[in-house]
């Protein structure tokens, strides 16, 4: 059962990356007419429309996504434990709620890694050309300017985006040491 788990655990990881993506565009208030932004809103409209005309947001923070992707890690918590009972993080319907947040958790902090190794990539090949560049650099900026203004100029080179991988890792291996076997097998 491990390729199921496998398969299972991808697809759902890829399509909760997608929706976690939505909310992150909404709060950066990121170009909604940039292919990519309509790549996913398109995604993820089939489902979120119905669900933002009962659940309002707040500010910025579209709740009703929220809840998708809250729903979406609950469900792959569960189909992992029905697939490969082994694997699973918990037991019953409280441990599903409570590893759910904690995939979701995990996998924004995922996105966070494959959005800056993205753009870091793509700023040494496009020089600024890309429309997926234009808003991975909307939905980064915000993190890596503060880091900037403490980090010395470097010849040009620019380390910020380094020193979050170096954080997002710590608070990886910080999760894995506090939640042990529960972190890792989301």
């Amino acid at each position: 059962m491990n390729s199921m788990s496998f398969l299972i655990s991808t697809l759902f990881d890829l399509y909760i990356m997608v929706v976690i993506l939505r909310i992150w565009l909404q709060a950066a208030r990121a170009d909604f007419y940039n292919p990519f932004s309509q790549f996913i809103v398109k995604a993820t409209q089939p489902v979120v429309a119905p669900l933002r005309r009962v659940i309002p947001s707040i500010g910025s923070l579209d709740l009703a996504t929220l809840l998708f992707a809250y729903t979406l890690s609950v469900a792959k918590c569960a189909m992992l434990y029905t697939v490969a009972p082994e694997l699973a993080v918990s037991y019953n319907t409280l441990g599903h709620m409570i590893a759910g947040s904690l995939a979701l958790v995990k996998a924004a902090g995922g996105l966070l890694f494959w959005v800056l190794l993205i753009r870091a990539i793509l700023s040494w090949v496009s020089q600024g050309r890309s429309p997926i560049e234009y808003v991975f650099h909307q939905l980064t900026e915000p993190m890596l300017a503060p880091i900037r203004r403490i980090l010395p100029a470097m010849g040009g080179f620019d380390l910020s985006v380094l020193v979050l991988f170096i954080a997002l890792q710590f608070i990886n291996f910080l999760m894995g040491d506090i939640l042990g076997m529960l972190w890792i097998k989301l």
